[in-house]
């Protein structure tokens, strides 16, 4: 298969994993109508494993279009920027520490670090314009989502073989891992109640 057209499909792969992850587990935060998720491991590891530009395009599209189906049509391209930004920051990230083989785990963690500060920060700057200083509530639950967001990226993070280049796909391996994500995530929030 053309290695273009496999970055291609892992993207659109890793947008619906993005969706599906931040639409299937909410959990609510009181007083800022937001939600915590599970979505922005995917966010972390699209950057890694898809490299900066393909993360970037899968964590910025998938994480919106979770928005957009949920209903918070405002922060559509607030999501966009925002979990895009992550997403090229972490493979950036990735791919400057692990030229050698070693440091993945560091890279990986570092990743979630910079998901808490731009999800932290991005989002109260542009809930600020929208709410003034009451943006300041959703500070908290957002750390927690970004925290939450570094520990399960290593966790599901593949241990990837140091003579592969970052941003490289193994292949069945790694597609099998996003299909099978995807299928179980899917099956259990949306096929469960059939």
């Amino acid at each position: 298969m053309n290695s273009n057209l496999k970055k291609i499909i892992m993207t659109a792969l890793f947008a619906a994993l993005a969706c599906v992850a931040t639409m299937s587990i909410r959990i609510p935060t009181p007083g800022t109508g937001g939600y915590i998720h599970p979505g922005d491991a995917i966010v972390i590891l699209a950057g890694i494993i898809l490299g900066p530009v393909y993360g970037m395009l899968a964590g910025g599209i998938g994480s919106a279009l979770s928005d957009l189906i949920g209903g918070y049509f405002v922060y559509v391209p607030i999501t966009l920027v925002i979990k895009g930004l992550v997403a090229l920051v972490s493979g950036l990230i990735y791919q400057k520490m692990c030229r050698s083989g070693k440091n993945r785990y560091i890279a990986v963690i570092l990743g979630g670090i910079t998901d808490i500060v731009f999800v932290a920060g991005g989002y109260f700057i542009c809930e600020f314009f929208l709410y003034g200083s009451g943006a300041a509530a959703s500070i908290p639950a957002n750390i927690i989502q970004g925290v939450g967001g570094l520990i399960i990226s290593v966790v599901l993070y593949p241990d990837r073989d140091p003579g592969y280049p970052p941003g490289h796909l193994r292949g069945e391996k790694l597609t099998s891992f996003a299909c099978f994500t995807i299928y179980r995530i899917c099956h259990r929030q949306f096929l469960s109640n059939v």
